[in-house]
């Protein structure tokens, strides 16, 4: 067993943020899982394998599966990569909960990004049926935070 490689394997997890990952080589594997949540509640999707410089195998993350979605249900998504926040400050309440009703214009989130607050607005009219993520979590482009029942 390599330590040097394992160690490199699990410090991409980590940059990255998978949940799973596993590598093959020619007469070498390697699999990993980190974190308590189920994979679900943080889908994402590598469109191609990363090929690691110092190894020589590759890569996969291995996604779950999208979230089947209703189509009734809208989903509001992040604009940009930063950090979910449900409230304007810590000591403040949360912009939204599950079952409040939105005008598209309402703000139900924020994205912090560079240590720049983003307001992210509702888009969609109707009631806030999920709450995708969970305060504080990161977030990337195109990320579903929220479904929302159009009506």
């Amino acid at each position: 067993m390599d330590l040097e490689k394992v160690e490199k394997l699990i410090g991409l997890m980590k940059q990255y943020e998978l949940g799973e990952l596993r590598v093959s080589d020619k007469d070498w594997e390697f699999s990993a899982r980190r974190g308590d949540r189920p994979q679900a509640q943080q889908p994402f999707m590598i469109a191609s394998p990363i090929s690691v410089p110092a190894a020589s195998g590759i890569i996969q993350a291995v996604a779950e599966p999208a979230i089947p979605v209703a189509s009734n249900l809208k989903e509001v998504t992040a604009p940009i990569v930063g950090t979910f926040y449900r409230q304007p400050a810590p000591d403040q309440p949360v912009f939204k909960e599950v079952g409040d009703h939105v005008n598209p214009e309402d703000v139900i989130c924020i994205v912090e990004a560079m240590k720049v607050m983003n307001e992210i607005k509702a888009g969609v009219s109707g009631k806030i049926k999920k709450i995708l993520l969970e305060n504080a979590s990161p977030v990337e482009y195109g990320q579903v935070l929220f479904l929302v029942e159009a009506g």
